[in-house]
């Protein structure tokens, strides 16, 4: 979209935004519409900047705090942001790890990159909350918890629309969103497509980290893959689904997406759940039985057939194994 000179650019873009979202009147026709009336109407944003709200941007020691409490999400996230960093730097783009106030906690870009990003304000300790900047990448994914492009005039400030946005939610070892995974990009001709390609990264990205976090918060415990292919979309795309389970053999934690995939509550704590009671409830809908049935034989040919060994193994016991065997239909033989 070519928008001439900047003031006019923003006048008319502010028109736009203003008609738009007042025109939606609370259910929109687009979830951007939607978001552009939260921003208005909600958080009392002027798209172009009229009204300037105090710059949300946290002092050394409230960053440093900020980071504390994420702790984990940080120390997790590290390496897979500077492996996304590789993927996508030579594009202009820049990688920010937000927790879940949208408050910026992590960043990588090039050393040329870095005067854009800042001027946006794009930097760690600058909350981009949807209530402090109205729509964009971060503020809008944390609000409606799901993957999104906020793509250039997409933005609700005017000041924004030179940003491409590619977002994708977070959510700790509870269901409980942690953060927002973003890819921003200051390149003027970042195409739509450019952007579908990178969202697949950032949602694959975003999910590992998510998988991670599970896996240190049930470290004691036995993880289990959950095949949720069929409930990927409602998961959020690419979603890992794990279940934790304790010496008792009963369910104790899961993820967002096997909590979505089995029907348990969405976050929090659920009372425990007999494994054999959700895995024959959930097998014909998730392919739990597949997994599980591969487990158990990849297990019997480590141990070359010796059950007891083969239980050890999966850390259950030898009576556990042969009942599981006999309800997938498992020979004791196999």
């Amino acid at each position: 979209m070519a928008y001439g000179s900047r003031p006019a650019a923003s006048r008319a873009h502010a028109d736009i935004v203003t008609a738009t979202a007042l025109s939606a009147n609370g259910p929109a026709r687009s979830s951007v519409a939607a978001s552009w009336w939260r921003s208005l109407v909600q958080h009392g944003l002027d798209p172009a900047g009229a009204r300037p709200r105090r710059a949300e941007t946290l002092s050394g020691p409230e960053l440093k705090q900020r980071m504390e409490n994420s702790d984990l999400l940080m120390h997790v996230a590290r390496a897979k942001l500077d492996h996304l960093y590789k993927c996508v730097s030579l594009s202009a783009c820049g990688v920010f790890l937000s927790d879940a106030d949208g408050v910026v906690l992590d960043a990588r870009w090039r050393s040329g990159d870095q005067s854009s990003f800042e001027s946006w304000g794009l930097k760690p300790g600058r909350s981009w909350s949807e209530a402090a900047v109205g729509t964009n990448g971060i503020g809008t994914c944390l609000a409606e918890e799901r993957p999104l492009i906020i793509h250039r005039d997409e933005h609700f400030l005017d000041r924004n629309i030179s940003m491409s946005c590619i977002d994708a939610p977070i959510y700790g070892a509870d269901g409980q969103l942690i953060g927002a995974l973003d890819i921003s990009s200051a390149r003027s001709d970042q195409t739509a497509a450019a952007n579908q390609m990178i969202a697949a990264l950032v949602r694959e990205t975003a999910r590992k980290i998510e998988a991670d976090c599970f896996r240190h918060g049930h470290s004691g415990e036995r993880v289990i893959l959950v095949d949720d292919s069929e409930e990927g979309g409602t998961a959020g795309g690419a979603a890992i689904a794990l279940l934790a389970v304790d010496e008792n053999d009963l369910v104790i934690g899961a993820t967002r997406a096997a909590r979505l995939a089995l029907g348990l509550a969405p976050s929090g704590a659920f009372a425990p759940v007999p494994a054999d009671d959700l895995l024959a409830v959930g097998a014909s809908q998730t392919g739990l039985a597949s997994a599980e049935r591969t487990a158990i034989l990849k297990a019997l040919a480590r141990q070359h057939g010796n059950a007891s060994r083969a239980a050890e193994e999966l850390g259950i016991g030898r009576a556990t194994l042969y009942r599981r065997m006999k309800r997938l239909g498992l020979s004791s033989r196999c």
